[in-house]
């Protein structure tokens, strides 16, 4: 019978040892958690149908304060507000901070029960999930007392969750591809004016901006504007879509679910 020297049984030994430590770690899931956020701030000492008040409708993720935070800085930086104190980390950061600063600037613009009270709500939503990317969607709205309308405003914020990290549009398109990237969405542009039948005065009117506020979804990318962007207010927030396919040699394969 074949006998081992003591250099084979060595190797032997290390490498059962290497398949049985590869085989029992613990596999890390990349899933980031979240939880469902819901406050309501309202206006003190004021008659109850004239009450300014802020409802929030947002995420937090227990394990990741910094994502926490960039939730909250993004979400209030898309309801801005005109107070110089606007500007302080308190306003900008926390949403207590922030509903003071909105009731301030509501009680110096006054109000009427004809107008309705003043408003502002700041939502969060789970816009797509593949891949291991989390992308949200971020939503304002405000209204003063006394104005037509109020304003809404989107952003979506994309979360790669293998590193925890949020992502933009320069960190998904290929270095030198930016150009290439510009021309599908002016491409994108011109059938959304095509299946919404507006005509060359509507695009002369209302011509394409540069938008950075880009989702990577699992079948298409959308492009979104918010309102006056490139339509006007009636027409609300418009989305172009770009098909994965175009968008092969301008984005990195990490987010053309590849």
């Amino acid at each position: 019978m074949p006998r081992l020297t003591v250099g084979a049984l060595v190797a032997v030994t290390l490498l059962l040892s290497g398949c049985q430590s590869y085989q029992s770690a613990p596999v890390e899931p990349y899933a980031i958690v979240t939880l469902a956020q819901e406050k309501q701030f309202v206006a003190p000492d004021c008659p109850l149908d004239q009450c300014p008040q802020l409802r929030v409708s947002a995420l937090e993720f227990p394990k990741s304060e910094m994502l926490s935070r960039e939730l909250r800085r993004r979400l209030i930086a898309l309801a801005p507000l005109e107070d110089e104190s606007a500007s302080t980390p308190n306003v900008q950061t926390t949403w207590a901070g922030y509903a003071n600063a909105f009731f301030d600037q509501a009680e110096r613009q006054g109000s009427t029960s004809e107008s309705g009270a003043s408003e502002a709500l700041l939502e969060a939503d789970e816009y797509g999930h593949h891949n291991d990317l989390l992308t949200l969607e971020l939503n304002s709205y405000v209204y003063f007392s006394g104005q037509a309308h109020g304003l809404p405003a989107t952003e979506f914020m994309v979360i790669d969750e293998r590193s925890g990290n949020t992502v933009g549009l320069s960190d998904m398109l290929i270095e030198g591809r930016e150009a290439a990237f510009e021309r599908l969405v002016t491409e994108a542009h011109q059938r959304w004016l095509d299946e919404n039948e507006q005509d060359a005065t509507f695009a002369a009117n209302w011509p394409l901006s540069q938008s950075r506020n880009v989702a990577p979804l699992e079948d298409r990318w959308v492009v979104k504007f918010n309102v006056y962007e490139i339509a006007p207010y009636a027409v609300g927030q418009p989305e172009l879509e770009i098909p994965l396919e175009a968008l092969r040699g301008i984005a990195k394969p990490r987010y053309l679910d590849q």
